[in-house]
């Protein structure tokens, strides 16, 4: 039997993560007094964010759906200064589509940095699993064996998905308890309930694959 992925995320069964993708953005400015018109760094950094902005604006227009967007986020900004050189850095990420590779992202960051420098911090693109598979058939059988009703989610946020399944080449799902909208909040949280029929779900998975000794 070849390897099988089953990250635990959502109560929908996932088919599509969004990729993710973060950066850091470097500008430096010799110091003048203030009463002068020269850009500051922290100025610079700004004026970088907003066109960042714009241009994701730009390629999202007409791509209704979140999971077809590439989607940004300031995560941090910081300034600092030797008494000779300033200095600005933000922190950017963004949700990547299928069709942005990381080397994509980085172009079009790079493209207008002006003389900002650029420079990835980590990220994945991407994933998108196949819908009928051994795993899919299982999760459907197993959900509504327990009274549930099935549905596929494509997903902006990010998963396991993403770095292992590109490299494993194998059936995989995205599933598990709980309100996804609540992740990395002060309210996460999941039901004792929803939590125990998890546990039922994936047990009727795995028996439904092993007692069909299916190949995935």
């Amino acid at each position: 039997m070849k390897k099988t992925i089953i990250i635990v995320t959502s109560i929908l069964i996932v088919l599509f993560i969004a990729g993710s993708a973060y950066f850091w953005y470097v500008i430096r400015r010799s110091v003048t007094h203030t009463a002068m018109s020269q850009e500051s760094a922290c100025e610079a950094a700004v004026g970088y964010w907003n066109r960042v902005a714009a241009r994701c604006e730009e390629i999202n227009r007409g791509k209704d759906r979140p999971f077809d967007q590439l989607i940004p986020s300031l995560r941090s900004i910081s300034s600092s200064t030797d008494g000779f050189t300033e200095t600005a850095q933000l922190r950017i990420g963004l949700r990547l589509p299928l069709e942005y590779s990381l080397d994509d992202v980085e172009d079009e960051l790079t493209l207008i940095a002006g003389d900002g420098v650029v420079e990835l911090i980590r990220g994945d693109p991407a994933y998108k699993a196949e819908k009928n598979t051994p795993l899919v058939r299982a999760f459907l059988s197993a959900i509504r064996g327990s009274e549930g009703k099935p549905a596929f989610v494509l997903k902006t946020g990010t998963a396991d998905m993403n770095t292992v399944a590109p490299v494993w080449n194998c059936p995989t799902v995205a599933y598990g308890p709980g309100d996804s909208t609540l992740d990395h909040t002060l309210d996460e949280h999941i039901l004792v309930s929803e939590y125990k029929k998890s546990i039922q779900i994936f047990s009727d998975v795995i028996w439904t694959l092993t007692d069909a000794n299916e190949t995935l």
